[in-house]
């Protein structure tokens, strides 16, 4: 299989999970961010491990691919979480404001922020054990 069609199949695979990680299982998060596992950590991952055992793991271009990798890594576990974060706070603020004071804000809020965005380390480190163990059966199909 190519490192490509490898790679989206693990994508495809972790956001699979996710409905299945929550009870009751929820269909939407198929296509939703955040969650469990990190289908960007899985993705890459795949990426990664398919380009290391295809070019070598001391080649240039492994080492390009995995520090893009560990750049979405982080993104995916630190700015989006905290963004995560915050929504869940400006939330739970927007819900205990008194909006009949704030008649033009009425405009403004309509819905909550999502607040499901980013992924807990253990949502990472699953979604790169994923990435990394279909890399490696990736070798056999």
């Amino acid at each position: 299989m190519k490192i490509l069609e490898l790679s989206l199949l693990s994508l495809i695979i972790a956001q699979f999970l996710k409905i299945f990680t929550i009870f009751p299982p929820d269909f939407s998060r198929i296509i939703g961010s955040g969650g469990m596992p990190s289908s960007h950590a899985a993705f890459v991952s795949t990426l990664a491990t398919s380009i290391g055992l295809k070019y070598g793991f001391s080649s240039d271009l492994f080492a390009i691919v995995t520090v893009f990798s560990l750049i979405i890594i982080y993104d995916a576990g630190g700015v989006r979480r905290s963004v995560g974060e915050q929504a869940k706070i400006l939330n739970h603020l927007i819900r205990h404001l008194d909006l009949k004071k704030l008649d033009r804000e009425k405009e403004i809020i309509k819905r909550d922020l999502k607040e499901l965005v980013g992924h807990t380390p253990f949502e990472i480190w699953a979604g790169t054990f994923l990435g990394i163990l279909i890399a490696l059966l990736g070798q056999y199909l």
